[in-house]
C-alpha cells in the first residue's frame, strides 16, 4: 500500500509509475494547464497525464520544465502520460502522432504512451506502432486505455509487449472487478480515470458516512479506496485547493468493511462513453 505521494507501483517491464496523479482533461492549454500541473507537482504529485486529444500538451510540458526548475527536480523523478487520438490511430499516422505529442511536451521522451480508445480495425496497427517507439527507447512504458476484456484479448493475440497499463472509467459505480482480475491475471495495471465519477460521488450518503469516520471527505475516500484495490488513480482538477486535498489520503486506512460497502454502490454505470459504442 503506497505510503506517500511519490510512492510508485514497478509496471511489467520495471518501469516505475506513481500510483497518485493528475488527471488535465478540459484543463485549458496556456496559464490555466500550467499553473494546475505547477500546483500538482509543488504539492508532491509526480505524475501527470495528458493526452492529444486535451489540446493543452504544450502547456503541460512547459509547467513541467518550470516546475523542475523551481523544484529542484530531474526530469526522471516525474512520469508524463499521453495518448494517441482515435482520428491519429493506424500504424504510420500514430507514429507521426506521437512525434507530435512529443514535439508538442518538448521533452526528451514521454513515460506512457497510451492507445486512447479501442477503435475498430485499428488499434492493433495502432498499438504496433507504439511497439515500435517502446522498442526505439522514446517512450519508456506502453498501454492502452478504454480497453475490454475482448479487446485486450484480441490485442494479445498478436502484441509482442504486453500493455503495461489500462487506463479505464474506474469509481464506485462502475468497479470494473471483472476487468481488474483479468487484467492483473495478465500483469497489466489498470488506472482510474474519472475517479470520482465526474464529481456524481462526491455527496453519496455511504462515502460521505465513511468519510466522516476519518475525517474526510467522500473524494478522499474514493481515492483511497483506488489504492487499496490495487489501482492507479489521476483525479483531475485545476483548482490548488482540491490538488492539495485530492492529495492527503496517505493517513488513513480503509477497514475492510469500507471497502465492502464501497464496492456494494457497484451498478455497472457509466458517466463516459461505453468502450463498445463510441464515435469519435
Amino acid at each position: 500500500m503506497p505510503k506517500n505521494l511519490q510512492e510508485t507501483v514497478k509496471l511489467n517491464n520495471g518501469v516505475n509509475m506513481p500510483w497518485f496523479g493528475l488527471g488535465v482533461y478540459k484543463a485549458q492549454e496556456g496559464e490555466e494547464v500550467i499553473q494546475a500541473v505547477k500546483s500538482a507537482i509543488r504539492t508532491g504529485y509526480r505524475s501527470i497525464d495528458t493526452a492529444a486529444a486535451y489540446n493543452n500538451e504544450e502547456g503541460v510540458g512547459q509547467a513541467v520544465r518550470e516546475a523542475m526548475e523551481e523544484n529542484g527536480l530531474t526530469r526522471d523523478q516525474l512520469f508524463i502520460t499521453s495518448k494517441v487520438w482515435n482520428s491519429n490511430q493506424g500504424y504510420e499516422t500514430t507514429l507521426q502522432a506521437f512525434e507530435t505529442s512529443l514535439s508538442k511536451l518538448n521533452l526528451d521522451y514521454i513515460d506512457l504512451f497510451l492507445v486512447h480508445w479501442p477503435v475498430k480495425g485499428k488499434y492493433k496497427d495502432t498499438y504496433r506502432a507504439l511497439e515500435k517507439v517502446y522498442k526505439e527507447g522514446k517512450v519508456r512504458a506502453i498501454g492502452v486505455s478504454n480497453f475490454q476484456i475482448h479487446h485486450l484479448e484480441d490485442l494479445l493475440a498478436d502484441a509482442e509487449v504486453v500493455p503495461a497499463v489500462n487506463q479505464v472509467e474506474l469509481h464506485p459505480q462502475l468497479t470494473q472487478k471483472e476487468l481488474l482480475k483479468y487484467a492483473t491475471e495478465k500483469g497489466i495495471f489498470l488506472e482510474a480515470w474519472s475517479p470520482l465519477g465526474q464529481g456524481n460521488l462526491l455527496t453519496n450518503d455511504i462515502l460521505v458516512s465513511i468519510g466522516k469516520k476519518y475525517g474526510k471527505s467522500a473524494a478522499q475516500v474514493i481515492l483511497r479506496w483506488d489504492l487499496q484495490v490495487g489501482v492507479i488513480t489521476i483525479p483531475k482538477s485545476v483548482n490548488e485547493g482540491r490538488i492539495i486535498e485530492n492529495a492527503d489520503i496517505f493517513d488513513f486506512e480503509l477497514s475492510t468493511e469500507d471497502i465492502a460497502a464501497i464496492d456494494g454502490l457497484n451498478l455497472n454505470k457509466r458517466f463516459g462513453s461505453d468502450p463498445d459504442n463510441f464515435n469519435f
